[in-house]
């Protein structure tokens, strides 16, 4: 058979495995731990076949990285199954830092627990396991799991569909359901670390039992491991959900409700400032602002394909069974504005019409997937609508990006975020609504604007609205876990939904395309983003409190008050603090509140005209003349400099 690495094809007789070809290309190391074959993730024992494609891979790629975490998951769940053999097993992914496993234990896993299991975990690695590959007849696999007593594997088998191959691996005395691959051995798992344990429903659904997920990491090395570990608490530093809170940017409370944060004045005004920024942004690009009700009918949401598509998402009001008229609140705002462009005719020449709305909007969220801002049931977007012609279609989409992109590199997210082509799954269309060509005809119509563009992105199947394809804009938190922060999106369906038409230069009804988009995605998500990226210390622009006024004594009151209350009118946020506490101790509470400047106020100053300024970068920076620094505060926020 013919095998093609790299740019050399090699030719065996009889059967030949991905590491006997990588071996025979020199290029088998000890770093190569799988192999990519034909663009698939595979195990080195693979059996090739006749003009297979294949390549290595090593823990530097994130394939690689992939496999290596999956393996190390098996060895946790080999150890739970020594220490505690009434542990019943579930899923144990690989995710992008690491791994978990999801167990049903009676016995809660506690911090001493995770290091006992870390330590079986030690000689399982020791033992240098190999990992064999087997697969069985669905009733000969559902038979094996229940004689192990595993009914959430049973469960899983009965899943899978018939005809696909059921696999499992084996290490030692260990089985496990697994569709892989693994690493060639145990024994390449050098260094780990279980970092915590946390409640988890089986498959996300808070009716199904709580489970006990067990977190962890491994590297090949443990110079690799403890420099994650060193990363890892940068990050806990940095976590929003514990800086916002110590900052006083948000609280909750258990009598709202999980996922319903509360905004206290810094997180507030931090939003308010965005939300204004936005705005006047869209307005200068022509964008017109409307604002729509928070509820409607469920007769809106049938006609746009939310109610059949989108209801476990919804915060429904009323028993859609058993009362006439049922509302629910609003997950999006699209078929709000729809009603709008529907209150007249439209002809060609109003197009394109961009409507924004700063939205409130409501999604039930599963507890177990709400974080802090991040995800939440009730928040607020920077939510727009476009119609226009199909010749206007992909300048208007391109405006649309620039306006994110504008936003993003004003705030400092840009080199933070990368791009996600999100299509639908031909393999499950009850998913979405339209025909297979008119998914095509969108898809293809988005590829050509956006390679036009030049966007570097990747394509994520399945990923599309129900309604259309979409450009995601992702961005990872400290903790690497990614999530959508703009989309922008086409939609060639829900106008003909709704009747929405113009009429065109030929004098024939149309209708028009539809672009829906948001400029800086979920206010709440930003700002968490926001917290985490200046760890609390913001730019001065965005900065709750942009000055601290810190006079020594009670003789430099006057002074102080009169310069607060200039710098107040020019709109700059100032706090005046006149308690009778020692200078050195205001300084510090302002550091520690991470204000970008604080102006000390002695009888030096009050007779010079000054201010002694400290900078949060710069440190004390000496006298200045207080309107010299106001002229360069304001020119500093002008600026929006970061």
């Amino acid at each position: 058979m013919n095998i093609t690495i790299g740019e050399k094809q090699y030719s065996f007789e009889g059967s030949v495995s991905a590491y006997d070809a990588l071996k025979e290309a020199e290029l088998i190391t000890r770093e190569v731990i799988a192999a990519s074959v034909n663009g698939k993730t595979v195990d080195l024992t693979y059996a090739l076949s006749d003009g297979d494609v294949v390549a290595p891979l090593t823990f530097a790629d994130s394939e690689g990285k992939h496999v290596f975490f999956h393996t190390a998951s098996h060895v946790l769940a080999m150890a739970v199954k020594r220490l505690y053999p009434a542990a019943k097993l579930t899923i144990g992914p690989a995710i992008d830092d690491g791994f978990y496993y999801d167990f049903d234990s009676e016995t809660p896993f506690s911090a001493d627990i995770l290091k006992e299991i870390e330590g079986e975990m030690k000689k399982i690695v020791k033992e240098n396991l190999k990992l064999e590959r087997f697969t069985l007849p669905r009733d000969e696999a559902i038979a094996l799991m229940e004689k192990a007593d595993e009914p959430y594997k049973v469960a899983l088998i009965g899943r899978v569909p018939e005809g696909d191959e059921i696999s499992f691996y084996k290490m030692g005395d260990f089985t496990d359901l697994c569709a892989g691959p693994h690493l060639f051995s145990t024994g390449a798992v050098k260094a780990f670390k279980l970092t915590q344990c946390t409640g988890a429903y089986w498959e996300g659904n808070s009716n199904n039992k709580m489970l006990q997920r067990v977190y962890g990491t491994a590297f090949p090395s443990k110079d690799e491991l403890n420099a994650h570990l060193e990363k890892l608490e940068e990050a806990k530093k940095r976590d929003h959900n514990k800086l916002g809170r110590e900052l006083e940017f948000f609280t909750t409370s258990d009598l709202i409700g999980q996922g319903l944060p509360i905004l206290l004045p810094k997180g507030a005004k931090v939003i308010q400032i965005l939300q204004r920024f936005v705005e006047d942004e869209e307005y200068k690009r022509g964008w017109l602002p409307t604002k729509t009700p928070y509820m409607a009918k469920s007769d809106l949401y049938k006609v746009s394909g939310h109610w059949d598509h989108y209801l476990d998402g919804m915060f429904v009001l009323g028993d859609p069974e058993a009362d006439k008229e049922v509302f629910a609140l609003r997950p999006m705002t699209c078929p709000f504005q729809y009603q709008a462009y529907l209150n007249k005719g439209r002809s060609y020449r109003d197009l394109p019409i961009r409507y924004n709305e700063t939205s409130t909007l409501f999604r039930n969220e599963a507890s177990g997937e709400m974080h802090g801002l991040i995800r939440v049931r009730q928040f607020t977007i920077s939510e727009g609508h476009l119609m226009c012609t199909p010749e206007q279609l992909e300048e208007e989409f391109k405006n649309c990006l620039e306006l994110a992109i504008y936003c993003l590199k004003t705030l400092g997210l840009y080199e933070d975020v990368s791009y996600r082509f999100s299509q639908w799954d031909p393999a499950d269309t009850e998913k979405y609504i339209g025909t297979t060509e008119q998914w095509e005809n969108s898809q293809a119509m988005m590829k050509k604007i956006l390679d036009n563009l030049g966007i570097n992105y990747k394509i994520g199947i399945g990923e599309a609205a129900f309604y259309g394809p979409k450009l995601d804009i992702q961005i990872k938190n400290v903790f690497g876990k990614e999530d959508t922060l703009i989309t922008i999106q086409i939609d060639e369906l829900l106008a003909q939904k709704f009747g929405m038409e113009y009429t065109d230069r030929d004098g024939v009804k149309k209708n028009p395309c539809i672009i829906h988009r948001t400029s800086i995605g979920c206010y709440e998500r930003t700002l968490a983003l926001l917290i985490e990226k200046y760890a609390g210390a913001f730019p001065m622009w965005l900065a709750p409190t942009q000055v601290k006024i810190l006079p020594i004594g009670f003789d430099q009151h006057e002074y102080a008050e009169k310069l607060a209350a200039k710098m107040e009118a020019l709109g700059m946020r100032v706090d005046l603090d006149e308690r009778n506490e020692k200078i050195g101790y205001k300084i510090r509470e302002a550091q520690l509140e991470k204000v970008p400047y604080m102006l000390v106020i002695g009888e030096k100053e009050v007779n010079d005209g000054t201010v002694a300024v400290r900078s949060r970068k710069n440190g004390d920076m000496g006298a200045i003349d207080a309107d010299k620094f106001i002229t360069d505060a304001l020119t500093e926020i002008a600026e929006r400099r970061l």
